[in-house]
């Protein structure tokens, strides 16, 4: 099976629970007809798609993604493809999440910079698998929105800042993994410099055409391995001027 996700739009019917216990009752049959369809999410897109990682599994499973999505597109939350969540923003197909996640090959304890926070989805499923997160989102009614669902949920280990993700964050460097939700033309040379030794940095790179790269810092400079084409939105702010000086 191919490693690049087909977006496949399978209809779930909606369940609806009707019982005399009131708005208890209803929240919980919510709860489980969303639990249900994140069983079927992790069946279908995250095992089938061949990730193996059971903890990376287990975090999938765990994570609600429908409460990151916004009202008006969060019936296709467990859906195989990307999602708006405003500011020409969106959230990853939950396979690509999984995906960037396991080759990741993290440990509990470990710090973990995400650079676009975007939905708060992805910097959850790293809290799940006991990383220590420290994300910037340089949108800030996204930031803010993903700080606040973040701390409602309880995922205490993720610290949100707006900002431009370009420079990193230095003050809490070294990184023992990076991870990049938005597309640059290149590796912005402060994250690298913020990996730790041994540390592993994953990251879309390129304009039309992307590609997922992974990169492991080592004694004597980076290995660089390419994983798979991929569609990211455009990182902003510095990375964009960057990119506009190259391609005049």
């Amino acid at each position: 099976m191919s490693l690049v996700a087909v977006l496949l739009i399978i209809g779930l019917g909606s369940v609806v629970t009707r019982c005399g216990n009131g708005n208890q009752a209803m929240s919980q049959g919510n709860e489980d007809t969303r639990q249900a369809e994140r069983d079927w999410m992790v069946n279908t897109q995250i095992v089938g798609g061949g990730i193996t990682d059971p903890k990376v599994v287990v975090a999938m499973r765990r994570v609600p993604r429908h409460r990151f999505i916004p009202d008006e597109h969060v019936e296709g939350a467990y859906g195989d493809f990307p999602l708006s969540i405003g500011h020409n923003q969106t959230i990853s197909q939950p396979f690509i999440v999984a995906y960037m996640t396991e080759a990741l090959k993290l440990n509990s304890g470990e710090k973990v910079l995400e650079i676009g926070t975007g939905s708060g989805y992805q910097a959850a499923v790293l809290a799940e698998l006991g990383a220590h997160v420290f994300s910037i989102e340089i949108i800030e009614p996204l930031a803010l929105r993903a700080k606040a669902i973040l701390s409602k949920l309880g995922y205490d280990t993720v610290r949100v800042r707006t900002g431009d993700g370009y420079q990193g964050w230095s003050d809490e460097s070294p990184f023992d993994a990076i991870i990049l939700t938005a597309a640059p033309s290149h590796v912005p040379s402060p994250l690298l410099e913020q990996l730790a030794i041994g540390g592993r940095l994953i990251v879309p790179v390129g304009g039309h055409t992307q590609k997922l790269l992974l990169m492991q810092r080592t004694e004597e400079g980076h290995q660089q391995s390419e994983l798979l084409p991929v569609r990211f939105v455009p990182m902003t702010g510095q990375a964009q001027k960057d990119s506009s000086s190259r391609n005049p």
